[in-house]
């Protein structure tokens, strides 16, 4: 037995700085997996509690707190992949897009091009997905319309695609952020209307105007790209209203705040049966798409995709259950790190000196802004810009009075939907060679991106949005830190 000692602040934030610097230099420079980064992270943090007196199993014991706390909206993540992919073998999702391309307008193509990827973006989740596959196409489309600035349409696609991902139950970074903060997921994206809704009517306002002002009407043309993916999902699937049925029941369960994951569980189940009687998949092919997702090799050998078979298989081909794997991995690696911190008081060191510099609550928005852009700057993983920030900044918001759906808006807008418009991130790197648009050149019309963190502090500052904790709930989540503070000395004492 050895006396524990409380970290000064130096040794509480010498593990934080040596994950900044792995993860910067070993994830981004060299291109090493960040989970291993988050390991070595974690036997860092390890050693300097062994140093303050902690001992291996009481780390342990922290770490598995944490993550039972968070395990139910873990699995949350693992359903969502179950969902995505019998939605996509149902026909749900392919018929949502395809609708949302009838509506392109050359007149508007830069408002349409915002409006269809919002939507495209929600149904499917996925921000990048979305960009690379109806992004391209009118990436394409603007490319064969003289007149057309194809900056301004990359700046919509991406304001539309992390529009759609941050509001989308789909989404593994919403997931995250309501998982990490431990808020139930439709909550959380209620919460997040606050800042995402006014930054895309601002993108709105600006891609309208801007196709009223920039651009004048031609002869249509350069559409073939639109209309062959249309085309190739018209033939391999069959539209009928009742594959809208998955979407109602995710839209009257978040309404109703019925429990998620026995929701999510009914619509794919819908899903499925719509996959087998509708598409006429067989059940092998329809628990595949659950499971391990959907292929477009389940269309049949004979099926020809035609000239958008590229953009329809990056288009298609995703969910299932496995696809979250990786995800997870990253999440159980950042907990495992953040519990050791947890476990030698690091957290409670950082913290207490935070709330004697943060002042007010939009200062703490404010300090909030700056973790998170920090984070996904240095470290360029969307993932880790999520879990480290809303691990270490929760207990604070908790003592202000401040409940932690703040923390998780405030971390998606200063982490994820940032992410794109920095060159050197994955996302900036990913949307600039997809669309073929440098990053500033496309960076001050993905309006969206940047004017998040500004609605974010203006609410902070005056109130609006922010979503304070009652004397009960207050009381109930300072019991629940109290008794995390506590695992350690009771795994002490068995």
């Amino acid at each position: 037995m050895r006396p524990k000692k409380a970290p000064s602040l130096t040794l509480a934030l010498a593990p934080i700085v040596a994950m900044f610097a792995l993860m910067g230099i070993g994830s981004v420079g060299l291109g090493l997996p960040a989970e291993a980064m988050l390991i070595a992270s974690g036997i860092i943090a390890g050693v300097v509690a062994w140093s303050l007196g902690h001992r291996y199993h009481e780390m342990i014991a922290v770490i598995a707190e944490k993550i039972a706390k968070v395990m139910p909206a873990l699995l949350i993540l693992v359903t969502v992949g179950m969902l995505i992919g019998s939605w996509m073998a149902g026909g749900t999702i392919p018929m949502l897009i395809y609708y949302g391309l009838e509506v392109v307008s050359p007149q508007y193509i830069y408002i349409t091009a915002l409006v269809v990827t919002s939507i495209v973006a929600i149904c499917t989740g996925t921000s990048w997905g979305s960009a690379g596959t109806i992004g391209v196409a009118f990436m394409g489309v603007a490319l064969g319309l003289p007149g057309v600035n194809v900056a301004i349409v990359a700046g919509a696609v991406i304001s539309g695609a992390y529009f759609g991902d941050k509001l989308s139950p789909l989404s593994d970074s919403t997931n995250l952020a309501a998982a990490v903060t431990r808020v139930d997921l439709f909550a959380h994206i209620r919460h997040l209307l606050w800042t995402t809704v006014p930054s895309w009517a601002i993108a709105a306002v600006v891609t309208l105007v801007a196709g009223l002002v920039l651009y004048t009407p031609t002869t249509p043309g350069g559409s073939d790209q639109v209309a062959a993916i249309n085309g190739a999902l018209s033939s391999a699937f069959t539209w009928n209203p009742l594959l809208l049925v998955p979407v109602v029941i995710i839209i009257v369960g978040s309404m109703r705040k019925m429990p998620t994951i026995p929701v999510m569980i009914t619509s794919s189940a819908v899903a499925m049966v719509n996959a087998i009687t509708l598409q006429g998949f067989s059940a092998a092919d329809t628990f595949n798409a659950a499971v391990t997702g959907f292929s477009t090799d389940m269309l049949g050998d004979g099926f020809d995709l035609g000239p958008a078979a590229s953009d329809i298989m990056r288009l298609l081909n995703r969910g299932g259950m496995a696809s979250m794997m990786s995800t997870l991995l990253i999440a159980f690696c950042a907990l495992c790190f953040a519990g050791i911190l947890s476990c030698m008081g690091s957290l409670d060191v950082i913290v207490g000196n935070l709330l004697r510099v943060v002042k007010s609550t939009g200062s703490l928005i404010v300090a909030t802004i700056a973790t998170g852009a920090l984070t996904i700057a240095t470290t360029c993983n969307g993932q880790v810009s999520v879990l480290l920030p809303g691990e270490l900044l929760r207990p604070a918001y908790i003592r202000r009075g401040l409940h932690p759906k703040n923390l998780g808006r405030t971390v998606e807008d200063a982490g994820t939907i940032i992410e794109p418009i920095l060159p050197w991130t994955a996302a900036g790197a990913y949307m600039a060679a997809t669309l073929g648009v440098a990053t500033i050149a496309y960076l001050p019309w993905a309006t969206l991106c940047w004017t998040g963190i500004i609605f974010a502090t203006l609410w902070g500052f005056t109130g609006i949005g922010i979503q304070r904790l009652t004397p009960d709930e207050q009381a109930r989540m300072l019991a629940e830190l109290d008794e995390e503070d506590s695992v350690s000395v009771a795994a002490v004492g068995a």
